[in-house]
């Protein structure tokens, strides 16, 4: 029996990158799995999987949210799982940034896994059980990057915690996972500069940058009834990089 047999589970950024390998290892683990995410290339290739179905969603939109939901609730009669996983990064220097691009992280990064846990949150204290898992960022936890992308994810982690006190004695658990540098289309810049990805690899104790399955089996955890008695934990997956 898979460690996630009979649930269901919601994925957001599902159609690429961390999102899809936490989505195929989620299936191969026995959930039903709603892959939801803007990219219609990637809902198509999602719905020819076994036990996925592919949903357009646009995380910072209530509507798309309590959309989903309604079908999570015709289809499957319930959401034991939630992975806030969809976001978006930037490269531009802080002199750069203005309001507009502030704004539009902040939507995305910040108010979109705030409004994945307002819409499925109560819907899975109906059931007294359900597990969230947040995807924020290792930039949240040190002094790296002056800019609305460390912003957005130290948003998510404190609403994290607050996420675990709020819906915590309904049965519903909220954890988050800090990823460092992984290897994945949003980073894909880097491997074309060999003197930076070298300097990132060097500057990592494990001495390499990680992988998305790296992240898909922390999720599967935490997931999965094994961590039934953990909420509010921070999770950090940098390959040691925040601990020096």
């Amino acid at each position: 029996m898979g460690r996630l047999e009979n649930k269901v589970a919601v994925v957001t950024g599902g159609a690429s990158g961390i999102g899809e390998k936490i989505v195929d290892l989620f299936s191969e683990e026995g959930a039903m799995v709603i892959a939801a995410d803007i990219n219609d290339v990637g809902l198509e290739k999602a719905n020819q999987k076994n036990n996925v179905t592919g949903i357009k969603l646009d995380v910072s939109s209530d509507q798309d949210w309590e959309a989903l939901v309604a079908e999570a609730d015709m289809r499957f009669g319930k959401i034991d799982i939630l992975i806030n996983n969809a976001g978006i990064s930037s490269e531009k220097p802080f002199k750069d940034i203005n309001l507009d691009d502030w704004q539009k992280m902040l939507a995305i990064n910040g108010y979109g896994p705030f409004a994945g846990i307002k819409h499925v949150a109560p819907y899975m204290a109906k059931s007294k059980k359900g597990s969230i898992v947040n995807i924020s960022s290792y930039t949240a936890l040190i002094g790296q990057g002056f800019n609305q992308y460390s912003a957005s994810k130290g948003a998510v982690r404190a609403f994290s915690k607050a996420a675990t006190t709020t819906f915590g004695r309904s049965g519903v658990r909220v954890n988050a996972l800090f990823p460092g540098v992984i290897e994945k289309p949003m980073t894909q810049s880097l491997s074309e500069s060999k003197e930076i990805l070298n300097q990132l690899v060097q500057a990592t104790p494990l001495q390499r940058l990680g992988k998305p399955e790296d992240i898909a089996q922390a999720a599967l955890f935490l997931a999965s009834d094994e961590s039934s008695y953990i909420t509010g934990a921070e999770l950090v997956i940098d390959g040691g990089f925040a601990a020096q």
